[in-house]
């Protein structure tokens, strides 16, 4: 790769951003589609929101991932956001049109993309989703925009009535909750087609965790975890044991980065390359 004055900046901004795989990924797909763009991981602490606005014109930095702990404290510096990452209420992606910044939210379409890569047609589908931090409320969003019926479980059962209602509120669509215990994970999941864990559990190196036990899958149920690293979490490699289809949170990282990748180049992305390098750089990373 080669990088000259004329070349375009993109990157990633969140705290920590040391592990993030998104610079080999986009790195990869602009040197194969031959675009001058470079990407490029910032560490920016919280509390930096409006410094890093600041920034991306005064430098002409082209695009931005915005990762934890800015998804949301960003929003109000930016001139544009998108109405689904408003309803969200989270961006994770900025482009930066001639000092004219616009957000949007990938991580919602790009969990969809994942889905429908697997085979999955949410629509009328009973799902359940644990968790309810920023990632499940992506997720929620896209499922009930898709047409699915979910059931929110979270340990802080809390946290899950507050984020249903406010997908709820935003979707004009009812959302279940509860508690994430043996006893509701058991009956939410009976008539469930479809289990996405949107939690940390699991993420190395507490690879030999999981969500939920293995005693509550069955062969006839989809199991997505949104962790990607390991590619295939406990919680994956049991419901591939009992027969389900698991689907690895590396297609909702592709997928997310793949629409960012096109807003900022207006370029089809190369999907499969894209994987190969999260994948590559995955195992680097295990030895």
């Amino acid at each position: 790769m080669r990088i000259s004055g004329s070349t375009l900046v993109c990157g990633i901004v969140g705290d920590p951003v040391e592990h993030s795989m998104s610079p080999a990924m986009q790195n990869s797909a602009f040197s194969v589609t031959r675009l001058d763009y470079v990407y490029v991981p910032f560490r920016l602490s919280r509390g930096s929101a409006r410094a890093c606005t600041d920034a991306m014109r005064e430098m002409g930095i082209r695009g931005l991932n915005v990762t934890v702990p800015h998804k949301v404290d960003i929003i109000p510096f930016l001139d544009w956001v998108d109405p689904r990452a408003l309803r969200i209420g989270a961006v994770n992606t900025i482009v930066n049109d001639a000092g004219v910044l616009r957000g949007h939210n990938t991580d919602a379409a790009g969990f969809m993309r994942g889905l429908e890569g697997g085979g999955v047609d949410v629509r009328g589908m009973r799902v359940v989703v644990v968790g309810a931090g920023g990632a499940s409320r992506a997720v929620t969003m896209a499922l009930v925009d898709g047409g699915a019926a979910v059931t929110v479980l979270n340990r802080d059962a809390g946290r899950a009535a507050a984020l249903a209602a406010d997908v709820s509120r935003n979707a004009d669509r009812a959302v279940d909750h509860g508690s994430l215990d043996e006893e509701s994970l058991a009956v939410a999941l009976r008539g469930a087609s479809l289990l996405v864990n949107t939690t940390t559990v699991g993420m190395h190196p507490h690879t030999d965790a999981s969500p939920v036990g293995a005693e509550h899958l069955r062969r006839d149920l989809t199991v997505c975890d949104i962790v990607y690293n390991p590619p295939e979490t406990m919680l994956l490699r049991q419901a591939r044991e009992c027969g389900a289809r698991a689907i690895s949170g590396v297609e909702m990282l592709v997928g997310q980065g793949a629409l960012a990748f096109e807003l900022w180049t207006g370029v089809p992305a190369p999907v499969e390359v894209m994987r190969s390098a999260v994948r590559e750089e995955l195992a680097r990373a295990a030895h």
